[in-house]
């Protein structure tokens, strides 16, 4: 049973809106958010990603930063660039890129659900990286980023839907990246319930991007509640609900700086072990089609890998593409022992990432390139069903929300 909550949001007034809205933290670098920021004084960005506005560079995980953050936070409040609802409402957020259109409902969802399981994760998350967006959370006085996550599909939930966004929306814009985005607000008491009343038959929430934030949100909860400082609303935190039949996920795909000093015909030996090789002989890029298929890029030319007979387990994660990837390739053969510390990997995701792993490879930069097909909606909910974890860079959501359009206070 998944509860939703409709909240006081936090949000653009009318017309900044496309200036507000702004790519999620964690994608960009300093350098890029500044120069994204740099004639756009409107831009999330500046909340997100302070050390833009420090006078001198600092560590993104400095006190002054997170300061910074509040202070342009409640600076941006004060000039009315953000405005606040008067009463507690319910939101609906359509992102649509070329022919692809997901439609998720904006709330408030339970920490005390993340906590007993109803809410769902697959990925473990990083000591660090939480830290810092509780710290973050806690400076802010406020969720400012939307945790993505998937519910099973409910035909209730998106006939209320439909009907809804046949209504004025209260934003329609076209973002940096080329999608468009929708936003309509639910004020009518009794949709709001009815939608309450959907989401009470939806067994679990699962989280598809968001991990560290969802996390970070509960840290905060649980650290004020145990020194009986938690603030009213701060056990519920701000979320964006999709239906698992409109996301679309992409491949994650690996790229690697050496060989671990094999010659190539060792590398190739060894490769030959675990993986039947195809020399991709048609014009321009390979893109993996299917489950248990991968491309490899390697001295300027793609190879078709299919795994051996025998390689691939039964068990919902090591059956992964990732996994078998892994177990197979990476760590025995190329020395890739931790996927979220070592250098000599790195990962690229996203609609253009084909042509990047080849970026990288002709240019230099990676000795080896690997194309993966996507790991399904399905799959994730099956490791999520299991409690169980996959392994770093699994996921690939496409789209991405913008961040901005929705902030919870506290």
């Amino acid at each position: 049973m998944a509860t939703i909550l409709p909240f006081k949001a936090f949000r653009p007034s009318k017309g900044k809106e496309s200036l507000v809205a702004a790519p999620p933290y964690d994608v960009l670098s300093s350098e890029e958010a500044k120069a994204l920021t740099k004639d756009n004084p409107y831009s999330f960005l500046h909340i997100d990603r302070a050390e833009i506005d420090t006078e001198t560079p600092e560590d993104i995980y400095s006190p002054k930063v997170y300061k910074k953050s509040a202070d342009n936070l409640n600076n941006m409040i004060e000039k009315g660039y953000i405005i606040q609802d008067k009463m507690p409402y319910l939101y609906i957020y359509r992102l649509t890129s070329n022919e692809h259109s997901q439609t998720g409902v904006v709330c408030c969802t339970l920490i005390e659900e993340y906590l007993n399981g109803t809410i769902k994760k697959h990925e473990l998350t990083r000591p660090e990286k939480e830290k810092d967006r509780a710290e973050h959370i806690k400076a802010c006085s406020a969720h400012t980023s939307p945790i993505f996550m998937a519910y099973r599909h409910n035909d209730k939930i998106s006939q209320i839907i439909e009907k809804e966004i046949k209504k004025t929306p209260l934003y329609d814009f076209t973002s940096s990246d080329n999608v468009h985005n929708t936003v309509w607000v639910i004020k009518d008491e009794n949709t709001i319930a009815l939608l309450q009343s959907a989401f009470a038959d939806v067994p679990n929430l699962y989280i598809a991007d968001g991990h560290h934030r969802n996390a970070a949100a509960a840290d905060v909860y649980n650290e004020m509640k145990e020194n009986g400082t938690a603030a009213e609303g701060l056990s519920r935190y701000l979320s964006v609900l999709f239906p698992d039949d409109e996301l679309t996920i992409l491949g994650y795909h690996r790229v690697i700086k050496d060989l671990n000093n094999l010659s190539e015909n060792e590398f190739f030996e060894k490769l030959s072990e675990k993986f039947y090789i195809m020399p991709y002989t048609k014009e321009g890029s390979f893109t993996p089609f299917m489950q248990g298929q991968f491309g490899m890029f390697y001295n300027n030319r793609w190879y078709i890998l299919t795994p051996a007979e025998g390689t691939v387990p039964d068990d919902i994660v090591e059956s992964l593409n990732v996994s078998v990837l892994y177990n197979n390739l990476l760590s025995p053969v190329l020395g890739i022992k931790n996927m979220r510390t070592d250098r000599r990997i790195s990962f690229c995701g996203g609609i253009n990432s084909i042509s990047e792993l080849e970026r990288l490879v002709i240019t230099g930069q990676a000795k080896v390139a690997f194309a993966l097909y996507p790991t399904s909606i399905n799959q994730l909910f099956a490791v999520a069903d299991e409690n169980k974890i996959m392994p770093p860079k699994s996921t690939w959501f496409e789209p991405k929300l913008r961040s901005g359009l929705f902030i919870h206070k506290f």
